[in-house]
């Protein structure tokens, strides 16, 4: 079989091709402590699998709007209005099965040939995947550890071109767990309205940040007119099962992704949106548990990481990772860090390579947090008495 030419410009998620392996290997008895899978390890809340078996018994099982029911998009838009401080309606919104979506709908609907979109490396691959494959040039930004991860102003400048029509923007990050600071948010927004280009955010970590209160670009003035912000319900309540994501954007742009939406998916499912809903209206407790669980393990990992010989390790401000730099270890083989990747989990222990994520992310590893201390605890051992071995 011969496919498409676009084929060959797409890419991957690391995270599941590991998951794979991870799996086989348990399959064969083997213990793997599991620290490349980026979804909480908590159950969805109650009150949202009540209110989908609900859906379910009053028949809620037809097709809804493509762009997703309006109580559905309405209520994204109030939930969002309010943690933003910035007004979305429902016409605004676009509700799709996942975050995914989103992205893809974006380069599709403001990508071409002659187009180039600037993303940020290390980052979620699929940024530039979805740019690659709609034959636009896709220009990596990088985030600096120095920095905390936030990016370089001058360096992001002198990436803008005329053909520059999308920045590809994460605050809280993955897989770094930095913050985007304000002073850089505000240069973004500065240049994007003097060169007219539009700024997708991912915000899907927008409601697991430690210590600072979240802003997005979005509130700022003039950028809710170019700004594409992506959220969901996938880390925040525990529902990566669910599929459920949306994006607020201008309504012009609202109105082509629904087109799209018919042309790909039809439509989000109608049980997933009713405890979509339920989850941003119902009570918060869960979420706050969560958050505050999540910060206890990032102390403890980030501390714990500093102290294996040969590694450091920046404290994240936001999302469930942790991304160490393993320079000094890799030094001792003259390693890569997709080998370093392969070893730990010959040696019972599954993260993600820095490069999953990007070029940039050569010297690094993707840890998250998202399982109990003990297990963090017994997994940072194992880590601890490989890189030992590594010295010999």
């Amino acid at each position: 079989m011969e496919l498409a030419e676009r084929m060959k410009s797409i890419g991957t998620e690391t995270a599941f091709e590991v998951g794979a392996r991870v799996a086989a290997l348990e399959r064969q008895g083997k213990k793997i402590y599991k620290f490349h899978i980026g979804q909480p390890d908590f159950p969805t809340p109650t009150n949202i699998k009540d209110a989908a078996k609900k859906a379910l018994d009053k028949n809620k099982t037809g097709y809804t709007d493509a762009s997703g029911t309006y109580a559905c998009r309405k209520t994204c838009a109030e939930f969002s209005s309010k943690l933003r401080g910035v007004n979305f309606t429902p016409e605004e919104t676009v509700v799709a099965p996942g975050a995914k979506p989103i992205i893809f709908a974006a380069a599709f609907t403001m990508l071409d040939e002659n187009s180039e979109a600037i993303y940020p490396n290390p980052g979620f691959p699929i940024y530039e995947s979805s740019i690659k494959v709609m034959g636009a040039k896709a220009v990596p930004l990088p985030l600096l550890e120095e920095e905390g991860f936030n990016f370089d102003v001058e360096a992001l400048k002198e990436k803008i071109t005329p053909k520059t029509k999308l920045l590809f923007t994460n605050t809280p990050q993955n897989p770094t767990g930095g913050v985007l600071r304000d002073d850089v948010l505000k240069a973004v927004r500065d240049l994007a309205i003097d060169h007219d280009f539009f700024v997708f955010s991912d915000e899907v970590y927008s409601c697991i940040t430690y210590g600072k209160p979240f802003k997005s670009i979005a509130a700022l003035e003039g950028m809710k007119e170019r700004t594409i912000v992506l959220d969901g319900h996938s880390k925040t309540y525990a529902m990566t099962g669910w599929r459920l994501g949306y994006g607020l954007m201008p309504v012009e742009l609202a109105k082509a992704m629904t087109t799209l939406a018919i042309n790909i998916y039809s439509c989000p499912s109608s049980i997933m949106q009713e405890g979509g809903i339920e989850a941003l209206v119902g009570p918060q407790d869960s979420v706050r548990e969560m958050v505050a669980e999540f910060r206890r393990r990032r102390d403890f990992i980030v501390s714990r990481l500093n102290k294996i010989d040969g590694v450091s390790c920046n404290m994240p401000e936001g999302a469930f990772y942790a991304f160490p730099n393993v320079k000094k270890v890799l030094a001792r083989k003259n390693w890569k860090s997709n080998q370093l990747e392969r070893y730990l989990l010959e040696n019972g222990v599954s993260v993600l390579s820095g490069t999953a994520f990007g070029e940039y992310g050569e010297g690094y590893l993707r840890f998250s947090y998202a399982n109990s201390l003990e297990e963090l605890e017994a997994g940072l051992d194992r880590v601890g008495e490989a890189f030992e071995k590594l010295k010999g």
